[in-house]
């Protein structure tokens, strides 16, 4: 009888510090400082002969997510801009093993005369510390091509809401979703944006290396992002909203939605991929019933947000 009630008592104990350390962790992330990034910053910079190139992104870092980029190129002879070149872009992950891969990327950056910039973006899905990340980088100028390799960072995203997620589909092919925006949502409706990318699958044989054919991903064309936006934390019961829109590509390739948040906190947007023949390449529908005191369902494709 006495070991009945010490059994019972550690138990409840142990439900008590399981429900506190689950509580603890949504009010931690309640608790981060969610960053305004709205500044470009030079991110790197390198030399090839007599030409300096520099590339900017958000708050001067790469991180594990979607990239603006936007790449500049001196020649330092004549102090002048390499304008309307024809400028690649091709990161590749070298793993301890000296596996190979990229990530979804804008191989040809686009030129930008008002800002005499190349504009581009990589939704880099590893992080690292050490030269795991290599940019190959070709342009032309004077009838001439120039080839240069440089080590880069990536660090882990500060911004929830700019969060990614990798996964294969029904179909056996890769995919990639990486939300764009909004980067610092309200409490109101939201125009949810992100990319939807698929790894293509090299179509012949490798040529010199890099070959840009065999690390190649593209936007995913006429696809259906279905969206159930709910709040995970047990105290919310399931909560999600009214008045959202599925998300469909728009003239720019990427996949335009909106999403209503009501209040504050921790979100899982839970999607569900459909293809141009409206089948289900990836994810669950969750249940929309109210669950107070129980985290939130999520499904089988999500990704987490905080704001």
């Amino acid at each position: 009888m006495i070991y009945s009630k010490i059994f019972i008592i550690v138990a409840v104990f142990f439900m008590l510090f399981s429900c506190t350390i689950d509580k603890t962790d949504f009010e931690a992330e309640m608790r981060r400082e969610i960053p305004q990034s709205i500044e470009f910053k030079e991110t790197i910079s390198f030399k090839k002969d007599e030409y300096q190139i520099s590339i900017s992104s958000l708050n001067g870092v790469f991180y594990k997510g979607y990239n603006e980029i936007r790449l500049k190129i001196l020649n330092t002879k004549t102090n002048q801009p390499v304008q309307d070149s024809e400028v690649t872009f091709l990161p590749i992950f070298i793993d301890d093993n000296a596996e190979k891969s990229t990530c979804p990327h804008q191989y040809q950056l686009t030129y930008e005369p008002d800002n005499q910039h190349y504009k581009g973006y990589s939704v880099f899905n590893k992080i690292n510390e050490s030269n795991n990340w290599n940019l190959y980088i070709s342009f032309t100028d004077g009838n001439q091509k120039y080839t240069v390799n440089q080590n880069f960072k990536v660090a882990e995203q500060e911004n929830k809401n700019l969060n990614m997620t990798e996964f294969v589909g029904n179909d056996g092919k890769k995919y990639c979703i990486a939300l764009i925006a909004p980067l610092s949502p309200k409490v109101a409706e939201n125009e949810l944006i992100a990319g939807v990318y698929q790894y293509d699958e090299p179509a012949q044989s490798a040529g010199e290396y890099p070959d840009a054919f065999q690390f190649s991903y593209s936007k995913a064309e006429g696809y259906t992002l279905l969206l159930d936006p709910r709040m995970p934390e047990p105290s919310m019961g399931n909560h999600s909203s009214p008045n959202n829109v599925d998300l469909t590509q728009k003239e720019d390739g990427n996949y335009h939605g909106v999403v209503n948040y009501t209040m504050t906190g921790n979100w899982t947007l839970n999607f569900i991929l459909l293809n141009k023949a409206k089948e289900i390449i990836k994810g669950t529908e969750v249940s929309k019933k109210f669950t107070p005191g129980i985290e939130g369902e999520k499904g089988e494709l999500h990704i987490d947000i905080l704001f």
